[in-house]
């Protein structure tokens, strides 16, 4: 397949869909009424989808992608046998393969679009293979574990002409029109500060690696598992969700929630790149009197801020708070009211007023929560038809009217929008991890991390922190021998 000019890293996120919008049309399947009458389902009006990763969130995305009515799951793809036996009893045709590189070698000219809910560590590789040859991608966020990796898929989507959605359905719900409604009609002013949090982790982070390694199970592939990360020995506990706590594989708290709650207020305010960073992070005890850190695993919990330029120029400070931080209630909230939804949230704060939503950008409500009812706007953003419910079936028509279509235009969560927001969103672990990797003769076993202690200038354009360099060893990570984008 010939491939176009990659093309040029726009300045912004605002200038990329601009130029995303203009871009030639790609390859249209035969609508149906060409084909045949009334109740004739032509086969472009079909949508034939592999799924890798096929358990636990991927069961789900196949599911929801076959509810649509317009999509035949026609491969499934997992290197867990026990993981993938749902998907299998209940889509018994699909053909079933571990390896995704030998489904995508043998199968690619009979699938359309491919369902990838891995872990975050193969999201990249997966993704890419897919788009080379053409096919439309579903990816389940975080986008990517690295931020290289986000820019190179967001080039690659409109390079190749595919439909691209990432899987945080919140952005199709109801909730963040509503709030960008409130917002373009001027309700709360200029927007300067964000403030997002989670309860999350919800599994082990802050700890060592297992010293005792594990058998295989006989269902598992566990190199296959591994593919772009470093090799270790099999431990219990990792699989099927707690990898999310070790940088090898996850990428924490920030990376699981973060593209579900920091989207709606990245969406309302139109944002590009950040242009600094800066955090900090909770530690564990060691033993009775000592803090530690493992650089292996995400923190038990961390605060990080990024600054963003708004559309009109002005600063906009925007917190993340995990790991059951919260930031001070507002006062225009009641003693009693819910912020949030408890455990997680956002908060816009504007020159002229506060919004407030939960997980999703669920519920959205002005401050004090009264104003809510009281203030009327014109709904002027398009919704999606069954709201989050209809953020699959939104792809899968996107998919079949073509790249470049009116269905593609109004996707919620194409690439051109995800990858930058899952640049956003790694940034802030960019910033968590950030250590000086010189160490002293007889301290190789230490880690310092002065870059949690100071601001991290970002040139987003060219994805390099400009005043601590060590800082960029985590722009992009080393593959596995044998593994490459």
């Amino acid at each position: 397949m010939k491939k176009d000019q990659s093309p040029k890293q726009n300045n912004s996120r605002r200038d990329f869909l601009k130029s995303s919008a203009l871009a030639v049309a790609g390859f249209y399947l035969v609508p149906r009424h060409v084909l045949g009458g009334p109740g004739f389902t032509a086969p472009s009006d079909m949508l034939n989808v592999a799924g890798i990763g096929v358990g636990g969130m991927g069961y789900n995305d196949v599911t929801g992608v076959y509810k649509s009515g317009k999509a035949n799951i026609a491969y499934l793809c997992d290197v867990d046998d026990r993981r993938a036996a749902k998907a299998r009893q209940e889509h018994p045709k699909a053909k079933y393969y571990k390896d995704y590189r030998e489904m995508l070698e043998k199968e690619h000219g009979n699938i359309d679009a491919v369902i990838i809910s891995t872990p975050d560590h193969n999201h990249a590789v997966q993704a890419m293979a897919a788009m080379q040859l053409g096919k439309h991608v579903y990816v389940q966020k975080p986008l990517t574990h690295d931020i290289y990796e986000a820019r190179k898929l967001t080039e690659a989507a409109e390079e190749y002409k595919v439909v691209t959605q990432m899987g945080n359905q919140g952005s199709s719900g109801e909730g963040v029109r509503q709030m960008m409604e409130w917002y373009n009609a001027g309700i709360i002013g200029e927007a300067h500060t964000v403030r997002c949090w989670t309860d999350r982790p919800v599994w082990p982070q802050g700890i060592p690696w297992p010293q005792e390694s594990k058998p295989v199970p006989d269902e598992l592939d566990w190199d296959l598992w591994l593919g772009t990360a470093p090799y270790r020995e099999y431990v219990d506990g990792l699989v099927p969700f707690n990898w999310r706590g070790w940088w090898d594989y996850g990428t924490g708290a920030l990376g699981d929630m973060a593209c579900h709650i920091m989207e709606s207020p990245f969406r309302v305010l139109n944002l590009g790149y950040p242009t600094e960073a800066e955090c900090s992070v909770g530690s564990v005890y060691v033993d009775e009197f000592k803090r530690g850190y493992f650089p292996d695993s995400c923190p038990p919990s961390s605060h990080v801020t990024l600054n963003f330029k708004g559309e009109k120029g002005q600063d906009i400070q925007f917190h993340w708070m995990d790991g059951g931080i919260q930031p001070t209630r507002p006062e225009e909230l009641e003693p009693n009211e819910t912020m949030g939804d408890g455990g997680n949230g956002v908060i816009i704060e504007g020159t002229k007023g506060k919004m407030m939503a939960s997980t999703y950008g669920r519920d959205p409500r002005l401050l004090p929560t009264s104003r809510t009812d009281e203030v009327n706007v014109p709904k002027t953003v398009a919704r999606v038809e069954d709201g989050e419910a209809g953020h699959y079936k939104q792809w899968v028509n996107a998919c079949i009217a073509g790249h470049g279509s009116e269905e593609f235009n109004n996707l919620s969560s194409p690439f051109s929008i995800a990858g930058p927001l899952t640049e956003s969103v790694l940034m802030g672990n960019l910033a968590i991890r950030s250590y000086d990797i010189r160490k002293p003769a007889g301290q190789e076993g230490r880690y310092n991390y002065p870059g949690r202690h100071i601001k991290l200038l970002w040139d987003g354009d060219n994805m390099k922190v400009t005043n601590f360099d060590d800082a960029n060893q985590f722009v992009k990570r080393e593959y596995r021998e044998g593994w490459s984008l």
